[in-house]
């Protein structure tokens, strides 16, 4: 049975924020926090879609759509900072009147929660970071090729179908590219070059001792986004963190290995999501 609830939309941070919302038994979902889940630089909400469906049977949640992607505000005057997509989570969960969450960032979204979490937010639970590139000012670069989002990008502006994106993603099902072709289009692609060079730009490093509330780390096996050393540092710079691994995940870590993928959280945001 679908956990997912209905897609909406709110004014919060001066832009419309879009997002889709999942949940089971009403009860549960009250006596837990919400989870914000905010995806990474070219996954508009809906290609997270199956991660919210299982979310939705332990946790009110909410996946949003990043600003430039998704059905949400994309002009292109817009500040694609991370400064401002941080800014969008706080005044999400406030919109929304949330008094407690989680929120799960992977990629990007990683970066940006804690960017947000880094605030100390009232309301900010937990902080789950899923292979959060650790590139920045004098460390060595993330390892992907901006033309690599900038051409499947044009190419789905154009109209593609799967195969189009399959030589992008040669890994991924059908379905998986199926959804891509519909939905990468809606990524704006000013918006994916200014986060690809703020990848480099942004010293997340320097949030990490500003973060009080428990945080998970999540790396990937296959990825080689986030290495052992780097796992090394911030447990230096954030005391108390927890780190789990997905060895058999690349950097889309619930889309090689989404029972690793739900393993890895454990009990973390309150309730396991495997039986």
């Amino acid at each position: 049975m679908s956990t997912f609830l209905y897609g909406g939309h709110v004014h919060a941070n001066g832009i419309r924020q879009h997002y889709l919302r999942y949940g089971g038994n009403a009860a549960e979902r009250a006596a837990r926090d919400a989870v914000i889940v905010v995806p990474g630089i070219t996954s508009p909400a809906i290609t997270w879609g199956f991660v919210g469906e299982r979310f939705g049977t332990r946790f009110d949640t909410y996946i949003l759509d990043v600003r430039g992607r998704g059905l949400s505000s994309a002009e292109a005057e817009l500040d694609y900072g991370l400064d401002a997509q941080a800014r969008d989570i706080t005044a999400f969960a406030e919109a929304l009147g949330l008094p407690r969450y989680s929120v799960v960032g992977h990629s990007m979204g990683a970066r940006i929660g804690l960017r947000a979490a880094a605030g100390q937010p009232s309301g900010l639970a937990r902080l789950v970071m899923v292979d959060p590139p650790v590139s920045g000012p004098g460390r060595r670069p993330y390892p992907a090729q901006l033309s690599w989002y900038v051409d499947s990008i044009r190419l789905s502006r154009q109209g593609t179908d799967l195969e189009g994106m399959r030589r992008f993603c040669p890994t991924w099902t059908d379905e998986q590219l199926r959804l891509r072709a519909e939905w990468l289009h809606t990524c704006n692609e000013e918006a994916v070059v200014r986060s690809f060079e703020d990848f480099h730009r942004d010293d997340i490093h320097a949030d990490m001792p500003r973060v009080r509330v428990p945080t998970l780390l999540m790396t990937a096996g296959r990825g080689d986004v986030v290495r052992p050393e780097d796992v090394a540092e911030i447990r230096a710079l954030l005391p108390g963190v927890l780190v789990s691994h997905v060895a058999n995940a690349g950097h889309m870590v619930p889309w090689d290995d989404e029972a690793g993928f739900y393993a890895a959280l454990e009990d973390f945001l309150g309730a396991p999501l495997l039986q």
